[in-house]
C-alpha cells in the first residue's frame, strides 16, 4: 500500500493510538504524515473557498441570466461584496460547475475553415446611396423560439433601407444566402455592391460564382469589425426591438409568419423618421423622377 493510501487511516485512529505507534505499523515516517496533514488542511480551505465562489457565481448568473462572462462575474462579485477574486480562478469554476455565459460563444471552428474567398471592403461604413440599387448589405440573424432556432437571411438597399430580398431556413448554410440572392436577382443593376461580413456562407465558392453570374460586385467587413456591417444589423434590431421581443414566438411557424407581415410593414407602411416617407415611397419617388427626366 503505497504511503498516500494509509495517511488517512493513520489520520482515523489517531484518537485510539499515537501518531508515533501509527507510524511505525504503517511503516511511514511521522514526518511525511504532518506534511500530508498540512496539504490535506490546505485543500480542505481550498475546496470550502471555491464552494463560496460557486456560490456567488451561480447567484450572478442568475441576477443576469447567465449573460455575464468571466470577467464580468469578477467585476459584479467585486461590486456587490467588495472581493478581488483573480478572472483565471472565475473561469475555471465556471468552467468546472457549468457556469458559464450562454451569449456570445465562439462559432465553431468549422464555420471558419470554410472560408474560401475574401473582399475588399468597398463602403468603409458609407452606408449612404443616390439611387435604388447602388448599393445593397446582406446578412443573417438568428430567432430563438421554443421549438428550435430560425435562420433569417437578408438583403437590404442602403439607398431606402429598403429589404429586396428575404429568406428563412432552420439551417445556416450557404443554401439559405443563395435563395435570397436569387430572390433578389430581379431588381440587380449594373455596378452593383452587395457588402456583407466575414460569415462562411459569404466567402464560399458557391457565393462566389453566383455573385459573378449576376454581375454583382462584393464587399466585405474587414475582420472583427462589426460594425462595418452596422446597415444589416440595424434593421436586425428594429425587427426583434418592435416585433420579435415584444411577440416572444413559440415555435418556428408562428417567428416565420411574424416575420414576413413585419417585414410587409416595415417596407410598405413604417415611415421613417429622416425623410417621413416608407421605403416602398421613397423607391417609387426615385423612379417617377427618373421617368420623368427621362421623358
Amino acid at each position: 500500500m503505497r504511503p498516500v493510501n494509509k495517511y488517512p487511516l493513520i489520520r482515523k485512529h489517531s484518537d485510539r493510538f499515537s501518531i508515533t505507534e501509527l507510524c511505525q505499523y504503517f511503516e511511514v515516517s511521522r514526518s511525511g504524515y504532518y506534511s500530508w496533514l498540512k496539504n490535506e488542511e490546505v485543500r480542505k480551505q481550498r475546496e470550502q473557498h471555491d464552494e463560496m465562489l460557486c456560490r456567488l457565481i451561480q447567484e450572478c448568473q442568475k441576477k443576469t441570466d447567465k449573460t455575464y462572462g468571466y470577467r464580468r462575474v469578477g467585476m459584479w462579485i467585486r461590486r456587490e461584496y467588495g472581493m478581488c477574486i483573480n478572472h483565471k480562478t472565475i473561469l475555471r469554476l465556471m468552467n468546472k460547475y457549468g457556469l458559464l455565459s450562454e451569449v456570445r460563444r465562439q462559432r465553431p471552428s468549422y464555420f471558419k475553415q470554410q472560408r474560401q474567398n475574401q473582399y475588399e471592403d468597398l463602403l468603409s461604413r458609407n452606408f449612404t446611396a443616390t439611387a435604388p440599387n447602388q448599393k445593397w448589405c446582406a446578412d443573417i440573424s438568428c430567432i430563438h423560439t421554443k421549438k428550435g432556432n430560425l435562420y433569417l437571411s437578408i438583403v437590404k438597399d442602403l439607398y431606402d433601407n429598403f429589404i429586396v430580398a428575404f429568406e428563412m431556413s432552420t439551417a445556416q448554410d450557404n443554401a439559405l444566402v443563395l435563395r435570397t440572392l436569387k430572390k433578389a436577382k430581379k431588381e440587380i443593376t449594373a455596378g452593383l455592391v452587395l457588402h456583407s461580413d466575414q460569415g462562411f456562407p459569404y466567402t464560399s465558392q458557391r457565393y462566389l460564382q453566383q455573385t459573378q453570374e449576376y454581375c454583382i460586385i462584393p464587399s466585405m467587413s474587414k475582420p472583427g469589425s462589426p460594425l462595418d456591417n452596422a446597415c444589416a444589423e440595424n434593421f436586425f434590431g428594429i425587427l426583434k426591438a418592435e416585433c420579435l421581443y415584444r411577440h416572444q414566438p413559440q415555435t418556428i411557424l408562428e417567428a416565420k409568419t411574424l416575420i414576413q407581415n413585419y417585414i410587409h410593414f416595415y417596407n410598405y407602411q413604417r415611415v421613417q423618421g429622416k425623410n417621413m416617407l416608407t421605403p416602398f415611397e421613397k423607391r417609387r419617388q426615385h423612379t417617377e423622377a427618373s421617368q420623368a427626366s427621362g421623358s
